[in-house]
């Protein structure tokens, strides 16, 4: 082992030379069933609810034992996934993993996602601590004042979209896109034998898991009419192999992200817009009204880059250029220069919610969500309306938002289920 480094191991990250030193002192084996515990805990976060964590967590430290013989022998593969279809936001297609590869999956997060998230640029919103959906919003809107020069010039956004992402994504690029990060993680540090062994295993388990085809052990469920609505370039099932990814995994959201972050880094850096900002496939330039032309000429390189570099198709209808000042439809607002409103998919869905609310069906993590993300934009008196109308109590909704809140959420939420319209307190 290297002398004792000072080092500082930068915030989130995995500390390399820390497990290194673990592994030294209590072998591979004991590191690993450590590390393998630690998240079979994260993965298990708003997942005791489930069959599959129950049935996994009556013999947790068996199958943490397997799971990491498994890894050591190399003979670890993904298990049978279960696929369904999805309406909200909209027709999709979902590979729910076992448990015990949800492990694995918070595993490798664990070990690369802080080091990538640092290297991502500041516009990438998806699935980010610190910087998601909200951070996103405030930010676009800082952008149309900076490209506004405070409002007073006009200025454009162009609104793009890849067509299928998931299901196009080449796995052999997108494994080997995800290595490139590993041995450039790892690197500076593969003298170490402690440091070489935990970078094979990462190279092992991603290898399994981007290399896989979950349809080979996959099992349908839902109605038939719920696949029959499903579009052909929206399923695994239709796809040439060695093509896309499942929706519903958790290191899907980090590699969606990775692979991208080379046209992030094309569109910033090569072509120079700095008014940038990407939601997992979706993505907005904002530019001034003289460079309008050039941005439409560019967009035919951007093209080109995604189909050449990362085969990868534009879709041809999703494209929008308008003017700011008409608002920008992104991250499930409309985004004005100084307001923030629910954007128009946003509203039908919070309206299926009220429904379900006043039903009883509505879930409580659902009514939490809806009701965090509204408070944040500049909805008052939407959502008074939207009460109204459904016959609910506005009062709870007040409570429910208010910094002064003194009661737990899940009674304000069970109050709500049966209450009948009251006005402001």
């Amino acid at each position: 082992m290297p002398k004792k480094t000072t080092k500082k191991v930068p915030e989130g990250e995995f500390d390399i030379l820390g497990a290194a030193k673990e592994i030294e002192i209590k072998g591979l084996r004991n590191w690993l069933k450590c590390e393998l515990t630690r998240a079979f805990t994260e993965a298990r976060k708003n997942k005791t609810t489930t069959f599959n964590e129950h049935q996994y967590e009556i013999s947790w430290p068996d199958n943490i034992l397997r799971l990491t013989e498994a890894i050591l022998d190399r003979t670890y593969r993904p298990s049978a996934s279960i696929s369904f279809v999805i309406f909200d936001p909209m027709v999709r297609e979902i590979f729910a993993a076992p448990f015990n590869d949800r492990v694995i999956h918070h595993f490798l997060n664990h070990l690369q996602g802080g080091w990538w998230d640092r290297r991502l640029i500041n516009s990438s919103y998806s699935c980010r601590v610190g910087k998601g959906t909200y951070y996103g919003i405030q930010h676009v809107q800082k952008m149309m004042m900076q490209v506004s020069n405070n409002f007073s010039e006009d200025a454009y956004y162009a609104k793009l979209d890849i067509q299928g992402y998931f299901m196009s994504l080449p796995r052999q690029r997108l494994y080997e896109r995800v290595k490139w990060g590993l041995k450039r993680q790892f690197g500076p540090y593969m003298h170490i034998p402690e440091v070489r062994q935990i970078y094979q295993i990462c190279d092992f388990l991603w290898r399994r898991i981007l290399m896989d085809d979950p349809v080979k052990r996959s099992r349908k469920r839902g109605p038939v009419g719920n696949w029959n609505a499903l579009p052909p370039e929206k399923s695994l099932y239709t796809r040439d192999p060695g093509l896309g990814i499942v929706i519903g995994n958790y290191t899907s959201q980090l590699v969606s992200n990775v692979y991208l972050d080379q046209f992030d880094r094309y569109v910033m850096h090569e072509l120079g817009y700095k008014y940038y900002g990407r939601y997992v496939d979706d993505f907005i330039i904002l530019v001034k009204k003289s460079e309008l032309p050039q941005l439409k000429e560019d967009i035919k390189k951007m093209e080109r880059f995604l189909k050449v570099q990362l085969k990868l198709t534009l879709h041809p209808r999703k494209r929008s250029i308008q003017p700011i000042t008409n608002g920008i439809p992104f991250l499930g607002a409309r985004i004005y220069p100084h307001c923030l409103y629910p954007s128009d998919r946003f509203q039908a869905k919070f309206k299926r919610l009220l429904a379900k609310v006043k039903s009883g069906e509505a879930r409580t993590e659902s009514i939490i969500s809806y009701f965090g993300y509204l408070m944040n934009l500049d909805s008052y008196n939407y959502v008074k309306r939207l009460f109204k109308k459904y016959d609910l109590d506005f009062r709870l909704y007040q409570e429910f938002i208010s910094p002064k809140r003194r009661r737990p959420v899940p009674e304000i939420i069970a109050e709500l289920r049966k209450s009948h319209w009251q006005g402001e307190a």
